[in-house]
């Protein structure tokens, strides 16, 4: 009886989730409901999912509003109507026009227009699939309207939006931050009526049964009505499920791919290769993922094509198929990657592939994807209301004044004190936080189907132009959509600009081939480099932390990277894992400790579970679940499936095994935690692979063309650290580092031979539109010999020439910068406003007789601080006060155990939250011979000795040691203070000059 069913997938609008819809109902004695959220089907799938387990039949619509204003709701008869519905509301939402007052005609769809939309329109004529709703509000004016002779159109539409109270008062309340007003100047016109409440069934017959026509003709239409998908174990792959003609030419078009890739990827293939080929083939078959494999062969061969890089990553890298056909680049005989981690008889979704391209080439490849596949949209998120958020939004609602806002967001106020507006604002925004607030992009995922999109989902169109369903991942597995992961990463573009910059930089190498995977790994020049965490700017292996576990480690080999990419991961470091996997990989006796059943599971990782699919095997091998149930608790340790029942149900039968085995219950609760711990967060082994061999592509070019691939580092936005610290690695690297000039400088970073030449890009003040004029001036009529020269060749207003004069670009004219700021504010009044076109004839400049100015490097460094945001000398040698000690980093193991006194230039700080809830402070630094030390900031120190911002810090505190690796607990810690600017506060600055009154400019001018 139910047609107009609101969740709080009606945006800022509906209050609770389908779930608890489905549970009011049931509350309610409501057999069968109609979903039709606000312009929005994010909630239609799981809400047909999870019905019967309410023993409710579901059916679901669309509630077509323009703005708050309800038009017409439509309900769809069949999957052929959803479609109907959801093309009808995509073409208006993409191209941004307003619904109609009138529904067009829908061949399998209801349309039921609410009576008092109809008192306005005046509508008389009705298609047969037509109907007027009528709520009990309506009831009492119905007989005095000419609709009540409509007897055969009439239809119960009692909306649902509310439970309570609380929920209308939280509805206003988002309708009021929707509207971005005060909650009492909310006009009611923008508000649900508090009377959309569902009734008992029996009540809600009850009120109309004065209209029996209106029953009959509401269950006449409810009973046309069924929307059907497949679900959990029912359910059937929505993919595109043939690539070529048919299924059968697919597995032969595959087969044939192997054939000929397979030389490429082994030599003399062995008989372990060939019977693994074999067995992957015959599963990818039989489980129908033939066609998943192609398309992503397609995809990868399309970026091949145009020269993109890319890395083909996930679970499917464990697969021996995709490395032959070049999806991924990892050897899985090498590796001894588990196959069923790949893909297993229980599995029902398709291993994953996420291929990673440049953030410069992503783009491209989803427009290949969009233009190749006819039945293609990117995957949503949803975006909730957070907490701060919410409660800062709350209490502009209620009107409170910024400081009480602040105080409230930031949780700093004792609940004693909060008056009556405060309480309501806490207690609102706890109720609404975690509702959707509004629709996303998720950050790789693509969905290529079977059937065109709309049969699913409605979709928006976000700013980059792709068609967007408006469920999320959890849901499209739900129904048998599984998602191409298409991301877009910095590490490979720092690849492709190296190459670029060596070819550039210096002709006369030979081109450089970084697929030689092989001879990188055996490479003991790069090996060294990870053992001593020399990996600055080298994707996924520069981090501090990552920098100290190779360290610890003592990483000289692929397998070890391999390995440390994954023990890295939150998950392996949380179960206290990574501590004892370092133990058990520096001292061998202690191996013996690992359960006997673990070790032989895992020996590679002496019985340690490092890797995703280590879950699968001690699921599988340790407490014998089957394949199914493994891979089920496996895809249960992250995000909202966790909560699952089939998850739950597979932990009681993990532990009853485990007891029927004979394992005490002190070793199953061990075992369990470390899978709970970190299974969500660790990497498959082949993903961890795919990681290593970038990070060894990456390796080679620091290692034997440092400067150019820093370059390329810094051109890509930098990685882990600021572009500050990675100049200073060139700088170690051997470069010459020089200020923006105006003849050698460009937008990016340039080199020639070791000089490196800070971009244009660096002075965030300086307009883009000029920086384009001045370089596309000098490609056409070459360099610019002199600051007169650059005046009459580019349109420069004396603001923007300041900042080009202060960070050094005209140095090449050995004139200080105080005489080339005064002679451009006199050249400049001088020839008044000009126009941006060419000139003609050139002025005649007047060389204005100025007294001698000096200016010397601290200047400079104040300049460069100010322009650039960092210095380009030392910071040790800007700091006012000696060291009072000259130890280095390369000292430490000197002190352990001991206190010492270390200076070092802040690199990189963050927070961390301990066991107890506290803060603590992890920090990095580098010594004045730019070797890095580790600082660690216990809650004691954190807030009394806090970290402003870079500069020079002593650092005073215990000196550490954990396998090898050494840092400082800090006692105290002090920013040294810089040097002060020479330039006196009281002398006339150069912005003084901008200020002259107008009678002083004519003055000058004449």
């Amino acid at each position: 009886m139910y047609l107009n069913c609101h969740t709080y997938y009606s945006l800022r609008f509906g209050t609770f989730s389908e779930i608890d819809l489905l549970q009011l109902a049931k509350d309610n004695g409501v057999g069968e409901l109609v979903l039709t959220d606000i312009n929005n089907t994010s909630a239609c799938l799981n809400f047909i999912r999870k019905a019967p387990d309410f023993g409710i039949r579901p059916m679901v619509g669309i509630d077509f509003r323009d703005g708050a204003k309800q038009l017409y709701v439509g309900i769809a008869k069949n999957n052929e109507g959803f479609l109907e519905l959801n093309a009808f509301l995509s073409k208006h939402s993409h191209n941004a026009i307003k619904l109609p007052e009138v529904a067009p005609e829908l061949k399998n769809a209801f349309i039921i227009y609410p009576f008092e939309q109809l008192l306005q329109l005046d509508k008389t004529h009705f298609l047969d699939n037509e109907f007027i709703g009528i709520s009990i509000e309506n009831l009492r004016r119905l007989p005095f309207s000419a609709y009540r002779n409509f007897t055969d159109k009439l239809v119960v539409q009692q909306p649902v939006t509310f439970r309570n109270k609380k929920d209308f008062n939280a509805h206003r309340l988002l309708r009021a931050i929707d509207n971005n007003t005060l909650l009492s100047k909310l006009p009611t016109t923008e508000e649900a009526s508090e009377t959309e409440r569902m009734l008992p069934l029996e009540d809600l017959l009850g009120r109309y049964q004065e209209f029996p026509h209106i029953i009959k003709n509401t269950e006449n239409l409810l009973s046309q009505c069924q929307v059907d998908f497949s679900f959990g174990t029912n359910r059937v792959s929505q993919n595109q499920q043939v690539f070529s003609a048919s299924k059968e030419q697919d597995y032969q078009l595959l087969t044939e791919l192997c054939n000929k890739g397979l030389p490429k990827r082994y030599s003399n293939p062995n008989d372990i290769v060939l019977a693994r080929l074999e067995r992957e083939l015959q599963v990818i078959r039989k489980m129908d993922f033939v066609s998943y494999f192609l398309i992503n062969h397609d995809i990868v061969s399309y970026a091949k094509s145009q020269g993109y890089f890319h890395v083909g990553r996930g679970s499917g890298a464990n697969s021996i198929v995709a490395y032959i056909i070049g999806i991924t680049d990892v050897d899985p005989i090498e590796l001894d990657l588990y196959f069923e981690r790949f893909i297993n008889p229980f599995r029902a979704s398709p291993p994953d592939f996420d291929i990673d391209f440049s953030w410069r080439d992503r783009d491209d490849v989803t427009a290949y994807i969009f233009k190749r596949f006819p039945n293609t949209a990117l995957l949503a998120t949803y975006n909730t209301f957070k907490y701060r958020a919410t409660v800062r939004e709350l209490g502009k609602v209620f009107g409170l004044p910024k400081s009480d806002i602040d105080q409230l967001s930031d949780g700093n106020f004792p609940l004693s004190k909060l008056n009556d507006i405060h309480r309501l604002v806490v207690k609102y925004g706890s109720l609404i936080q975690g509702m959707p607030n509004h629709l996303s992009v998720h950050s790789a995922g693509i969905l290529i189907l079977d059937k065109p999109v709309h049969y699913y989902s409605a979709t928006d169109l976000p700013p980059k132009g792709f068609p967007t369903v408006q469920f999320d991942m959890i849901i499209a597995e739900d129904v048998g959509i599984f998602k191409f992961d298409i991301l877009g990463q910095r590490g490979l573009a720092k690849i492709k600009d190296a190459i670029d910059i060596v070819k550039e930089n210096r002709h006369e190498l030979p081109e450089i081939d970084i697929s030689q995977i092989e001879k990188f790994k055996k490479d003991d020049n790069l090996n060294q480099m990870l053992s001593k965490g020399k990996a600055i700017g080298v994707y996924y292996v520069e981090s501090p932390a990552m920098r100290g576990l190779m360290k610890k480690l003592q990483v000289s080999d692929y397998l070890s990277l391999v390995a440390a990419s994954s023990v890295i991961r939150p998950g392996v470091s949380s179960s206290g894992m990574k501590t004892e996997f370092i133990r058990r990989h520096r001292e061998p006796e202690r191996r013996k400790e690992a359960h006997p059943v673990l070790a032989k599971i895992m020996p590679e990782t002496y019985g340690v579970m490092v890797y995703q699919e280590d879950v699968l095997k001690v699921a599988h091998e340790f407490a014998g679940l089957d394949l199914g149930e493994a891979d089920v608790l496996r895809r249960g340790m992250s995000g909202k499936f966790r909560s699952r029942e089939e998850f739950k149900a597979v932990e009681l039968k993990f532990r009853s095994n485990c007891l029927e085995k004979g394992y005490s219950e002190t070793v199953i609760n061990e075992v369990w935690e470390q899978i709970a711990s970190f299974a969500g967060y660790a990497f498959a082994k082949g993903h961890s692979a795919s990681y290593a061999v970038e990070s060894y592509q990456s390796l080679y070019l620091k290692c034997y063309y440092p400067l150019e691939f820093m370059v390329a580092v810094l051109n890509n936005d930098g990685g882990f650290y600021s572009s500050e610290h990675y100049i200073q690695e060139a700088r170690m690297c051997g470069g010459i580092i020089h200020a923006p000039c105006i003849n050698n400088s460009d937008h990016a970073n340039s080199i020639k031979g070791k000089h490196i030449y800070l971009g244009f890009g660096y002075l965030k003040n300086l307009e883009t539109f000029l920086v384009q004029r001045l370089l596309t001036e000098r490609q056409l009529y070459g360099k610019y010999e002199s600051l007169d020269d650059f005046i009459d060749r580019v349109a420069v207003s004396i603001e923007q020439l300041t900042i080009l004069i202060r960070i050094g670009v005209f140095r090449f004219t050995h004139k200080s910068k105080p005489e080339l700021l005064w002679q451009a504010t006199f050249k400049l009044n001088t020839l008044g406003k000009r126009s941006a076109h060419p000139q003609l004839f050139r002025p005649k400049h007047r060389n204005f007789p100025l007294p001698e100015f000096n200016q010397g490097w601290l200047e400079d460094a104040y300049d460069e601080m100010e322009l650039l945001g960092f210095p380009l000398c030392n910071y040790f040698d800007l700091i006012s006060e000696a060291p009072k000690s000259n130890w280095m980093a390369k000292d430490m193991p000197r002190f352990n155990g001991r206190e010492m006194l270390l200076y070092g230039i802040m690199v990189n700080s963050r927070f961390h939250t301990t066991s107890q809830g506290k803060r603590m402070r992890l920090s990095t630094f580098i010594d004045n011979e730019g070797e890095y030390f580790d600082a660690v900031h216990f809650p004691k120190a954190v807030d009394k000795y806090p970290i402003h911002g870079r500069g020079v810090y002593a650092c005073y505190g215990k000196i550490t040691e954990e396998f090898g690796h050494f840092s400082m607990d800090v006692v105290w810690s002090k920013k040294m203070a810089l040097k002060t600017d020479p330039r006196s506060p009281d002398e006339p600055t150069y912005e003084d000059v901008f200020k002259l009154k107008s009678a002083k400019r004519k003055e000058i001018k004449s």
